[in-house]
Order: C-alpha cells, then structure tokens, then sequence
C-alpha cells in the first residue's frame, strides 16, 4: 500500500551485476516456524555497515519490532572469516572490519499469518518481506535478488509481484520495492484473466492458498472478477501495474490470522473462513477493500507517507480519505457488482453509521485527527488501559460514512462521487503526485465549486460536525429509523464465574451506565432486590424492561460494595431501511436517484 515509487522497470539480467544484495531463504525447520536467511552485499565502501529489521511495514502505521524474533545471527567476509557485530539499539546490527563483502545469516521465528508478520509451518511459507528480511539502509537504492529455497516435497511454489529472474530467484529494482513485496510460498492455486486498459493488457492473477476444491475457487474467482471489473468503473481505468500484473494473495487457512493489506501490485488477503464455511460470502469483502487501494492510497498517496519509514512509526492525517473512503466503496462495490442486495448493502451500513453517530469521540477529534491516533490503534499494543470508547472513531467508519454524506450530496447537484475520485486520480494518482488535504478540497471545488466544497471540509474535514443523513438517505429512498421504546443501559455485561455481571468496557460519555458512575469491570450483584439476572443474556434482560424505568443496581468495585441508581434511556441506535420495506412508496424521482447510486436498472 504504502510506496511512491518513480523508476523505470528494466530488471532482468542487471541482477548478474556485482552491486546487487542477494538474499537466500530456506525452511528446513519450518514444522518448528523457523526459516534461515542469508545475504550477501558485496562492493561496500564503508567499513561499517548497518545491518536492520524493519520497525514498520506497508499498509501498517504502528511500530511492530520485526527484530524480536531474530536470533543465531551471524556475519562474515567474502572468505568467510567472523566479524565483529555490535548493536547500537534492539534492531540494529553494526558489522565491522570486512573485505569489501559481507554476509550475514539469522534465524527468523515467524508464526503469525497475515498481512503484517510472516508464517513458517508445514502448509506454507507466508513472507511480509519487512518482517521477514534484514536490509542495509545505505544500500536502500541497490537492486535485489532473492532465491527461495522451496520445499519441493511438500509441493511449494512461489507467488509474489517480485519479478521472476529464473528458478525460484526472484527481483526487485531497489529495497522500497523489495518491501513492498509479500510472498507467499505454499500447494496453492491460480487464475487469472486479462483486462483491457485503453489498449494495454493488464493481468488480474487470483492466488489461492486453501484446503478447498478447484470447483470452488473457479466459482469465487468469479466473483473477484465481477469486483475487479465495478472498481475499474470507478476510476476508468485500472492502474499500470509495474510488469502489468496484479497479484491477489489469498490463504483462506484454519491457521491464519484475519487480515487484508495493500501493496503496489499485490495484496495479502488471509482468513480462517474456508469457502466451503461462510467464506464465499465472508471474505470478498477483504478482496473488494484492498483492490480498491491499488488506486487510493498506493497511488493517489498522502504526502505525509512519503517516504515510508521503516524505522518509526508513520502518520498521516488523510485515512480517513485513504482508509475511510476505501470503506465506503467496499460493499458499495458489491452491491454494484450483484454480489450482495441492495437491501443487504443499505441495511448493512447501520452498523458502521450508529458506531460514529452515536460517539461521543467528535467532541475531542475531528477526522483528520483521528487519522493521527493511527500509530497507536493500527494494530498496536498497549498494556496500560485506554479510553477509546469515548475519545476514538476508526478512520475507516468514519471516513465511510463521510463518504456516503458526500456522494450523495454531490448527487443532490447532479454530481457524484465516482467523478470526483476519477478527478482525484487523474491529478495525484495516475501522476503519482502525492497529495495534501489542502488539495483534496481544491479538487472538490474544481468539480462542486468553491462554496461545496469549503462547506464539506469546513464542516466536516477541518470540524466534526455531521451531515443531515436523514434527508440525504431520502434522496434515495432510505428511511432512517428510530426505535424510542427501545430500552438502553450503556455498557456490555457479561456473566462472571459466580453468577454476577461484570462491565466489560468502559461506559461511553452520555449513556445510562455512565451517568450512574459505574465502570468497566464493577461486577454487578443485584439489580431492583432480585439478584443478578443470572441464565440469560444480560442485553436480553434489558430489552423487557422499559424506557424510564429506574434500576437499583448494587455492585463490587475493588472488593468493596457500592450501590448506585441507574435511569433506561431510549436505546440511540438508527436503522437504515429501504422505503418500500416499511410499507412506504418511493417515488420514481427517488428510485432513479438510487438505481443511480448503485448503477442497478432503473423501475
């Protein structure tokens, strides 16, 4: 997801040229998730040379100390004498007193799969090249070639948007791209098909790793075709992919860990659901987001991402354009596509809509600032607790449902959305220009006009203001609805060992639990004299209740009884329908505005 790149693709035979870094990796060890990496960096004009794991990755914002796992590390010179190693900080590794040649060898402990770290095991070798391989910082403009040293008897290939030199070696122009570069290495299999891009052929390869049939992956590849195909329609046209490929990663495997991540020219894609057990359904949506970021955020890049940086953690205030605006497409896409309803895709963004509706977050960021807490919820970890449920909205649900208010605000002026990203893309992506948020909102203002434009990102962008989705939603015959008997204690309550409730998430600022002052992890004991509500769900217990009824709660805090009285409110949440499905009749003008909207046929 995350390079610029601006460099002219001739690699082929230039890897036989001395001033290349080889790299070699086998996994002879893999049933114990090990594998053995070995580099050789030759014509080196420094004495010493720093030798790194990466502390970030593509696609991630957060620090993840690759170097952890490293150990067994070892450097020599070209006539393999020892060299002195010293380290100035837990990621870096000086090598001093070589011959103009070093090599260096390490073992990596990798067992997490997905888009982030790498897995070694018996089934495959999942590499994320940043978690997987040491690189010289000073040597970041040298080309690269690495030779994966396959297990041939467990049936292993290699799939990578790395260029094929011959064998199993493999190249990258320089180490950006290197990095950039997951590979996956397993029994899997393969289809493609060819895309015509304004004369130019472009290959869409879908790589599946998984315990399933060919029958169903040629049924699910379907799918991924008819995805591909509606975001193309977005913008246009597809990106050039470098070598003319794009490359999806899949491995739909029981030891995966969930995840999608972007990359120049390929995408990881994991999951434990097989397609056989919901993941026919469950798992294009990761498809649909992530091929969507061969546009926004691979080339139509925030400057603040520019340059990558390996070595800190990396901020930009634009997710929630790069991110969030992805997430509006995702099911948008779909639904175009006809792989999901329309009233599965207009019920389905409730969720996301009562999630930054009802926050009380907005009081203390606006979007571009939520973009900012990346570095500390992208996948990061903590052992000190936070307070997210009141001051974080995920750039992604935020910046969708943004999304959403814009298009179809545009097409109240007979505008829309996709035109606004082909725009976008004709300026920042397809000129890999990166941008600014200040250039978003001229763009805006070439297509809407100034006073459009500075009233959404004056609104919305710079503040945390919301649009009026009520009437935009009615514009395309969807019905916003409230439920007000609908009873609400504010906080999730699950049952303990002993029959009691205990709050497992700090209450949200407004609600019912909050305002009673009870906190996350106060185990509640009795509820009006009866007792905790023990054999049924808590929230099932609640809904017989009604909206201003008084509940007496007794509960434990640090081993000491307290009591506290607790007033139901009416449960905030909203519900996104369709009109006919309340009985309502949309009228022609509407079902033209919506068919529109999801390019369905018009009645």
């Amino acid at each position: 997801m995350k390079f610029y790149f601006s460099f002219f693709l001739c690699i082929t035979m230039s890897i036989l040229f001395a001033q290349t870094n080889n790299y070699e990796i086998s996994f002879e060890n893999a049933v114990h998730h090990e594998t053995v990496v070995k580099g050789t960096f030759p014509e080196l004009e420094i004495d010493t040379v720093t030798f790194r794991m990466s502390r970030s990755s593509p696609g991630r914002y957060a620090l993840h100390e690759f170097a952890k796992n490293v150990y067994s590390f070892k450097a020599t010179d070209s006539k393999g004498n020892i060299l002195e190693v010293l380290r100035p900080d837990p990621y870096s590794w000086n090598v001093i007193g070589h011959d103009g040649t070093i090599k260096i060898s390490y073992t990596l402990f990798a067992n997490r799969g997905g888009g982030t770290y790498s897995q070694v095991d018996e089934t495959h070798a999942h590499l994320n090249i940043p978690a997987t391989f040491m690189y010289a910082p000073t040597l970041k403009d040298r080309e690269i070639a690495v030779d994966f040293k396959i297990r041939e008897d467990l049936g292993w290939k290699v799939a990578t948007q790395l260029p094929l030199v011959s064998g199993t070696t493999y190249s990258a122009p320089n180490l950006y791209y290197f990095m950039d570069s997951p590979t996956e290495i397993s029994n899997h299999s393969v289809r493609e098909f060819q895309v015509d891009n304004h004369g130019k052929t472009q290959t869409i390869r879908f790589v599946l790793h998984h315990n399933g049939t060919e029958e169903e992956l040629d049924s699910y590849f379907e799918n991924v075709k008819k995805t591909v195909l509606a975001e193309k329609e977005v913008y246009g046209e597809l990106p050039d992919f470098d070598y003319g490929t794009y490359t999806f990663l899949a491995c739909y495997i029981p030891n995966a860990s969930g995840d999608g991540m972007e990359h120049r020219n390929s995408t990881i894609l994991t999951s434990t659901r097989s397609l056989a057990n919901g993941g026919m359904e469950g798992n294009i949506g990761t498809v649909s987001h992530e091929f969507f970021h061969a546009w926004n955020v691979e080339r139509i890049r925030p400057k603040s991402l520019e340059p990558f940086n390996f070595e800190e953690t990396n901020m930009s205030g634009a997710l929630w354009f790069a991110e969030g605006f992805t997430s509006y497409y995702t099911n948008l896409i779909l639904c175009r596509a006809g792989i999901i309803s329309t009233e599965k895709y207009v019920e389905g963004i409730s969720g996301t809509f009562n999630y930054v509706w009802n926050s009380p977050a907005r009081q203390f960021f606006n979007p571009i600032e939520m973009s900012y807490q990346a570095p500390f919820v992208d996948a990061a970890t903590s052992v000190d607790p936070v307070n997210r449920e009141n001051t974080f909205i995920s750039y992604y649900s935020y910046g969708s449902v943004l999304g959403l208010a814009l298009d179809l605000s545009l097409r109240e002026e007979k505008l829309n959305l996709d035109d606004f990203m082909k725009l976008v893309w004709r300026q920042y992506g397809k000129t890999e220009k990166p941008y600014v948020i200040e250039n978003l909102q001229q763009v805006l203002a070439e297509y809407a006009g100034n006073d459009f434009a500075n009233t959404f990102f004056n609104k919305y962008i710079y503040k945390s203001e919301m649009p009026d989705y009520s009437a935009l939603l009615n514009s395309v015959g969807v019905i916003l609805k409230q439920d007000s008997e609908v009873p609400y204690f504010g906080a999730a309550v699950s049952l303990d060992g002993d029959g009691h409730g205990e709050i497992q998430s700090n209450p949200k600022i407004g609600t019912p639990a909050y305002d009673a002052g009870l906190d996350k992890g106060d185990v509640i004991t009795d509820i009006n004299g009866s007792g905790f509500p023990d054999g049924q769900q808590f929230s099932a217990y609640i809904e017989k209740l009604k909206v201003g009824d008084t509940l007496k709660i007794t509960f434990e805090r640090f081993g000491a009884e307290k009591k506290t009285t607790l007033l139901l409110k009416a449960n905030p949440d909203y519900s996104l329908l369709l009109m006919e499905k309340e009985g309502d009749k949309p009228s022609k003008k509407q079902l033209r505005k919506r068919a529109d909207w999801l390019k369905t046929l018009a009645p």
